[in-house]
């Protein structure tokens, strides 16, 4: 039997908004999404500059210097008028390591950037729905309301002649207060949650919101992979936090590699070109002056003896041990939250279909009380606390659906699945 809606159904042609178009506003409008990008420009910057060392550096420069005695400068070049330096560095596995573990490290910026996105999917979808359910729940609770006051009407009369004790009068007082207290939490929780959807999607105070309550497409996108153990794999396969750590593994190996690679020479290119001026008395020390000169070489720097490169060598071996233990903890982590998350799924379900039976069973019920009270064999009193009971009941099934999709959604964001429900 279809679960029956006591409320009327609103008109076709209001335009509402979607789940998908509230997402798709988020995306555009976060702050956060949008600092996450940048911070991944700054770190794909950072690798650049330590990438920068392996590429052709030309300076160049002017000046003047007061000389006595021998001409030259304090770090012991010649004074020039004009000069242009070359440099560029061909082998040196220490500073190739540390390029290399920058890259790794960017990569997992690129990571934070996509798990900002899937936090922005997951909260909007999450303040939608619940927004879709407390304006259900809000208008079960004024028909419930409606209901109440029918009842302590229908009470006072029976009161009036002496059907009914005065107690009777108060307990259905007691009833309706306890909905208009419900009512009035419902309204600010649903003022709240609109604020904050409009904060999410940037939609004007001006614009109304009138959410689609629509069944999402949630156990759809996660029949793909029924099993237990299939949702577990996928997640320790999709698990951004492992990808994190296996770059961070990657990047600790680069370093560790240059470490042991820098007890070998390292090779940059150099050149220079200068110009020398005559004021600086270079034809008393040179029987021949030359004011243009060029050179361009290779610079070798050979380790004799350096303690640093040993401990170097020690300190990333004990960084990638620490980073390899760090990966299988995570990986551990993930696995236990995975199944942790699926059995929530599990659980949800179970309780959704009690819920919706027992929504069933009072809309049968008050069927049942409806067809007596038109044969005579039931008073109004009888229909109206039905009717109660059943809304009671679709306020109870709206909260075991709305858990059931945040359990979903959990799992699907830790699985890495929320792009087949949001492309």
């Amino acid at each position: 039997m279809a679960l029956i809606s006591p409320y009327p159904t609103q008109a076709q042609d209001a335009e509402k908004l979607t789940l998908r178009q509230a997402v798709v506003l988020a995306l555009q409008n976060s702050r956060e999404l949008k600092l996450a990008r940048m911070q991944y420009n700054v770190a794909l910057d950072e690798a650049r500059v330590d990438r920068a060392e392996f590429r052709p550096n030309l300076y160049t420069g002017a000046g003047a210097a007061y000389t006595h005695g021998f001409p030259s400068l304090p770090g012991g070049q010649a004074p020039s008028v004009f000069q242009l330096d070359y440099t560029q560095t061909l082998f040196n596995p220490l500073l190739k390591g540390q390029q290399r573990a920058a890259e790794e490290r960017a990569k997992n910026q690129k990571i934070e950037m996509d798990r900002t996105r899937d936090g922005v999917i997951v909260r909007t979808a999450t303040v939608y729905l619940e927004l879709a359910k407390v304006k259900h729940s809000l208008e079960l609770m004024r028909a419930e309301e409606a209901s109440a006051e029918k009842i302590l009407e229908v009470v006072r009369e029976r009161v009036g002649a002496n059907q009914e004790l005065p107690i009777e009068v108060t307990r259905s007082q007691l009833t309706l207060a306890r909905i208009r207290e419900r009512i009035v939490k419902l309204g600010d929780r649903a003022d709240i949650l609109e604020a904050q959807i409009r904060d999410l999607t940037a939609i004007p105070e001006s614009q109304s919101i009138e959410v689609d309550q629509e069944e999402p497409s949630f156990a759809e996108a996660l029949s793909a992979e029924p099993a237990e153990a299939g949702m577990v794999d996928l997640a320790v396969r999709n698990d951004r936090s492992v990808a994190e750590a296996e770059n961070e593994r990657s990047a600790r190996e680069h370093i560790l590699r240059g470490a042991r690679l820098s007890y070998w020479p390292t090779v940059d290119l150099v050149g220079q070109y200068s110009v020398l001026s005559k004021f600086n008395n270079y034809e008393d020390f040179y029987k021949t002056f030359e004011r243009n000169n060029f050179n361009i070489g290779l610079q070798v720097t050979i380790p004799i003896f350096a303690a640093k490169t040993s401990a170097n060598v020690a300190l990333a071996k004990s960084q990638l041990n620490a980073a390899e233990l760090s990966l299988g903890q995570k990986r551990q982590e993930v696995r236990l939250d995975a199944q942790q998350k699926f059995r929530s799924v599990r659980e949800s379900d179970a309780s959704r279909d009690v819920a919706r039976l027992d929504l069933q069973l009072a809309q049968e019920t008050l069927q049942l009380v409806q067809a007596k009270f038109d044969q005579g064999r039931a008073t109004l009193q009888d229909v109206e606390q039905a009717r109660l009971d059943e809304s009671d009941k679709w306020v109870a099934f709206l909260d075991a659906d709305f858990a059931r999709q945040q359990a979903q959604l959990a799992l699907l964001e830790a699985t890495g699945q929320l792009a087949k429900v949001f492309p």
